[in-house]
């Protein structure tokens, strides 16, 4: 398979699983807020409100794990990067006294697993 269709049946399955997510979030009782939230540092794939906490979520999506679990490729790189996106969410929306958190979750051959505060600065 060429390069440029492999990273695009990549950017299909992220997409795929990013939608997955959002829809078992609003079935768990989370206000979706954004999806695919963008500045000059990075992207969110979703930010969710539930019982006032602002929830900064990670979607990892997998067909296997071949290359171990999904929620592995959030590393402290990641995190930082994640932190840095948020703090901008956050002072835009005038939300800096806002509870928050920052979740993940991986989706591996369909199956769903929510780690709620999944790491913290």
């Amino acid at each position: 398979m060429q390069i440029a269709q492999k990273n695009f049946y990549k950017k299909l399955l992220g997409r795929a699983g990013e939608v997955k997510a959002a829809e078992f979030l609003k079935n768990k009782g989370y206000e979706i807020i954004k999806t695919n939230y963008k500045t000059h540092v990075g992207e969110i794939d979703i930010i969710a409100e539930i019982d006032g906490v602002t929830v900064f979520v990670e979607v990892k999506t997998r067909l296997n794990d071949d290359y171990g679990q999904p929620s592995e490729a959030v590393d402290s790189k990641k995190q930082a990067k994640y932190y840095k996106v948020a703090t901008e969410y956050l002072v835009r929306e005038n939300k800096t006294d806002s509870l928050c958190r920052f979740d993940v979750i991986e989706i591996e051959n369909g199956k769903i697993n929510h780690i709620e505060d999944a790491f913290s600065f």
